[in-house]
């Protein structure tokens, strides 16, 4: 891990970074993916929250999110639980 993904990671554990994308019953639906890509035109870090039951396990949540990532060009700095932080 080099000093800028260490301390990118940091920044993502931030508490004050609130989730500003959540995605509900309908999964990874393209309003999502644009919502997420205009937040990270605005700001750095993005913090996303699934809600439960949308994934049944930890690699499924880790596919999801990393598709949501390659679809906007992002990049997962974070991932914990319900939780993903988007970095560009």
């Amino acid at each position: 891990m080099t000093k800028n993904e260490k301390r990118l990671k940091k920044e993502a554990l931030n508490p004050f970074l609130e989730v500003t994308i959540r995605v509900g019953k309908s999964g990874l639906t393209d309003s999502v993916v644009d919502e997420l890509d205009s937040q990270l035109k605005s700001r750095t870090m993005v913090k996303a929250k699934l809600n439960r039951g949308l994934a049944d396990d930890s690699a499924d949540r880790k596919d999801m999110w990393q598709m949501l990532a390659e679809q906007t060009s992002s990049k997962l700095i974070l991932m914990r639980g319900n939780i993903a932080v988007f970095y560009r």
